[in-house]
């Protein structure tokens, strides 16, 4: 019979290190393999699976019970992740999957059982939407940007005439960020995969600042120079660990047209921006509302994903019992 043994990240107290979590989790399948392998007195064939919050090993052979069927199916469609729905566990799988029959060989039920989980994994992402819309605050943020620049943003966020931004997209747009971090280090890959072009990079340093931006072939402003880069800026995203405003009501050029997301708190970008004439001005409540959106979208999407497991589990059972009778 197949079975599965698992441990995840609930298992950890509140603040255990990232290094002491991978260490547990590496010898999890390490003792596991020398458990099972020891009491069966022989080799078990046998398949590792490592994500970012669990490690679980699938082993064995005969029958696959309809809960281990279940539990593989739920985790690669993204249901016991803590986001739900993330993407990253489909390849989490497929890796583990065929590193396993790269290395050694697998009884044909291990090889339904992840052949099926593959499938479900598929079906889940493109029948439902369990994996849309952003999660992150980077994603997020640049959800925001698009929904403004297309004219899809609530009523309420529409301060100005829906075609003040017409003319522009995140190709042609003049985009600056503000601030060296991973967040805005993210911001700048998801713009560059977007396809912008024009895209700059200001900070107090100007050391951070090149290693960050010179592999990416993005200019360099210092925050003195904030004069200069607003002058040509269409949008602009701040995240800095600033105590205080770094970009003023004052310092925004009379009649500049300006699209602005403050992902920082404190603030960096004065508030009153919005009083310009030709400003758009987000903060982090707005980014953080579009996750929370985004996240309750996903979870009302799980019910169709777990009639879509029922059906491969059901199919798999079927599949499996065709192949017994076929060879007996």
């Amino acid at each position: 019979m197949v079975h599965y043994k698992s441990i995840d990240q609930s298992q950890f107290a509140e603040g255990t290190d990232i290094k002491q979590q991978e260490k547990v989790f590496d010898d999890f399948l390490k003792d596991s393999l020398l458990e099972i392998q020891g009491r069966k007195g022989f080799s078990v064939p046998y398949i590792f699976l490592k994500t970012c919050n669990r490690s679980e090993i699938y082993y064995g052979d005969g029958d696959v019970p309809d809960e281990v069927a279940r539990h593989l199916f739920r985790v690669v469609s993204g249901l016991e992740s803590a986001i739900i729905g993330e993407r990253a566990v489909q390849g989490q799988v497929k890796e583990a999957y065929y590193t396993a029959k790269d290395q050694r060989p697998l009884p044909a039920e291990l090889h339904k059982l992840f052949q099926s989980a593959l499938q479900v994994g598929k079906r889940v992402r493109n029948e439902t939407e369990i994996s849309h819309g952003a999660v992150s605050h980077s994603l997020a943020a640049l959800e925001i940007l698009e929904e403004a620049l297309n004219h899809k943003q609530r009523k309420e966020e529409q301060r100005l005439t829906l075609d003040s931004f017409a003319d522009l997209d995140l190709q042609n747009a003049h985009i600056t960020i503000i601030g060296v971090n991973k967040l805005t280090a993210d911001i700048l890959k998801f713009l560059q995969n977007k396809g912008a072009k024009m895209v700059f990079l200001a900070n107090r340093s100007q050391i951070k600042a090149h290693y960050l931006a010179d592999p990416l072939g993005i200019k360099v402003y210092t925050l003195d120079e904030k004069k200069e880069f607003l002058a040509h800026t269409d949008i602009l995203i701040s995240a800095t660990s600033a105590p205080h405003l770094i970009i003023h009501k004052e310092d925004i050029p009379e009649d500049k047209r300006l699209l602005a997301i403050d992902l920082a708190f404190p603030r960096d970008i004065d508030s009153r921006l919005n009083e310009l004439p030709n400003v758009q001005l987000y903060n982090i409540r707005d980014v953080e509302r579009k996750v929370r959106e985004n996240i309750e979208v996903r979870g009302a999407e799980v019910e169709k994903a777990e009639v879509i497991i029922e059906e491969e589990i059901q199919e798999m059972q079927e599949a499996l019992e065709r192949r017994k009778k076929y060879i007996s």
